[in-house]
């Protein structure tokens, strides 16, 4: 049996989401398929996202900015919005959560720590219920 997606959506895939979808996979473990998205995606994982992660020990370096599709919204079990008022689809049987989040762009490590922290308690909530319903 295939492990529960949690996909975490925002609108460049290079902070917030990504920040998100690094700490769930730390915190996972493989339990749980971990995706990240943007409606609008930037280039590139944002430094200080990177910087922020590998001060845990997280390298995501390999990352790419990912456009969301509704093949990733169809596939996951938790869809997770970290901005509200993004327009996504809800499929039958799949968990919407939206977390009111500021948008790090710009924010330098010290600045981003907080955000970090914030997010690490709700990606372990969301990972632990998860885990449990499926």
């Amino acid at each position: 049996m295939a492990p529960p997606t949690v996909l975490f959506v925002c609108v460049h895939n290079a902070g917030r989401s990504q920040l998100a979808a690094g700490l769930a996979e730390f915190h996972a473990r493989g339990r749980v398929a971990v995706l990240s998205a943007g409606t609008d995606p930037e280039a590139e994982v944002s430094d200080v996202v990177l910087a922020s992660l590998a001060e845990l020990g997280i390298d995501r370096r390999d990352q790419q900015p990912t456009r969301l599709t509704e093949d990733l919204l169809r596939a996951a079990d938790v869809v997770v919005a970290l901005k509200p008022g993004l327009e996504l689809t809800v499929y039958p049987g799949a968990h919407h959560e939206t977390w009111a989040l500021p948008d790090p762009a710009g924010w330098d490590v010290d600045g981003i720590r907080p955000l970090r922290t914030y997010l690490d308690r709700e990606v372990r909530r969301v990972i632990a219920a998860v885990g449990t319903e499926h």
